[in-house]
């Protein structure tokens, strides 16, 4: 019982202790996508995505300090879907600027209506 306890508590302290995953990247091949990629960089390696939604934000200036000033800047942001079918999981992309910024992986993909069999 005392090697049970000792081997619990070291597998407690390894995952207490352990670094967080990068979870802001996605593999394209060989190549992995992550964050500050540009988006003609993804699209070149990953291919056009199965869809793109687009909106702009609008986000306020700072000072250095934190306090915000009386004026604002538009941001253009694109959200790309990438799906590789039924047997691999889904991602969005979020691009910023034509910059990529967060990776968010989704549940597994599905059969497009343009595939043939």
């Amino acid at each position: 019982m005392e090697k049970t306890l000792w081997g619990t508590m070291l597998l407690a302290a390894a995952l207490a202790f352990s670094g967080p995953a990068a979870a802001d990247s996605m593999r394209c091949g060989t190549k992995l996508m992550t964050d500050g990629d540009p988006a003609d960089k993804v699209e070149a390696y990953c291919g056009r995505p199965a869809s793109i939604e687009r909106h702009e934000i609008v986000r306020p200036y700072y000072y250095n300090n934190g306090y915000p000033i009386h004026s604002s800047y538009e941001v253009s942001v694109e959200l790309w879907t990438y799906n590789f079918g039924p047997n691999k999981l889904m991602y969005r992309l979020r691009f910023e600027d034509g910059l990529l910024v967060d990776v968010d992986t989704l549940s597994h993909g599905y059969h497009s209506a343009n595939e043939s069999y």
